[in-house]
């Protein structure tokens, strides 16, 4: 059966005087929800320099688990998760245009992850990233949804032009910028001594995948892995809010597919 042990942490980082990222998470109660469910994670980052990026990144959290905990036990993860997090964007486009005359810029991103059997599932919106850890190696899941980042994949930009250009921290996506987000989903399969670790901006703008994979293969308890990342972003920069949910896959349980629908693998 799925096994996992989980830490995270958020810190105001050293210039700024409130935090906007907010996190949450969802834990199976029991067996059966542990098999049937699964766990949920979630992190945004509210949008600096936006109306209330606080309040957007709290309600597209809580929206998010809130769902996950009411949809159906078998429901797909990777049709479940892309629909909850179209719903968060809906309710931070209406409430920034309750907010005033004319609407508010509320915005925020937004990574989900849910795990289930042997699979994860990630969708995400924006430059929150998730990794995966396995053998001592980070590796990022999610792409970012940054200007610099959709030009060097179309390839007007180089990988050293992109990550110096002063659009490298501008969006190209958010939620509740738009009545319709564009989510982007993947699942990979984990196996046992796997890490997945979600962060905002404020970490995997200084740390680099090399610290994150020596930090997190140490045998550490993992509240003292991420209380080192959150340190070491702070000694390194510190200019933002930083964030990190840490996940590690101690036990899976192998499954298989048919038409869709799992099955138990012996």
């Amino acid at each position: 059966m799925l096994s996992i042990e989980f830490a995270q942490a958020s810190d105001c980082g050293r210039v700024r005087d409130h935090n906007e990222d907010y996190l949450g998470h969802f834990e199976p109660a029991g067996a059966g929800e542990i098999r049937n469910r699964g766990w949920l994670f979630a992190l945004a980052d509210g949008v600096g320099g936006q109306d209330q990026g606080e309040v957007a990144s709290r309600l597209a959290v809580d929206t998010v688990v809130a769902g996950f905990r009411q949809a159906r036990p078998d429901d797909s993860h990777y049709t479940l998760l892309p629909r909850l997090v179209q719903k968060a964007n809906a309710k931070i486009f209406e409430a920034g245009l309750a907010t005033r005359p004319g609407g508010s810029a509320m915005a925020t991103t937004l990574v989900a992850c849910a795990v289930r059997a042997d699979r994860a599932v990630i969708s995400h919106v924006g430059d929150s990233r998730c990794y995966l850890v396995r053998f001592g190696r980070a590796e990022a899941v999610t792409r970012d949804h940054t200007i610099a980042a959709e030009q060097f994949r179309m390839g007007i930009l180089s990988g050293l032009e992109a990550s110096a250009a002063s659009s490298r921290n501008v969006l190209s996506r958010s939620l509740g910028m738009a009545l319709v987000a564009n989510v982007e989903t993947t699942e990979r399969q984990v196996i046992p001594g796997d890490s997945l670790l979600l962060c905002s901006d404020g970490l995997h703008g200084s740390v680099t995948p090399a610290d994150i994979g020596d930090i997190v293969s140490r045998k550490v308890p993992l509240e003292a892995a991420v209380r080192e990342l959150v340190e070491l972003a702070n000694q390194r920069d510190g200019s933002d809010n930083v964030s990190v949910q840490l996940i590690h896959v101690a036990q899976v349980e192998r499954v298989g597919m048919y038409r869709g629908r799992p099955y138990k693998l012996a």
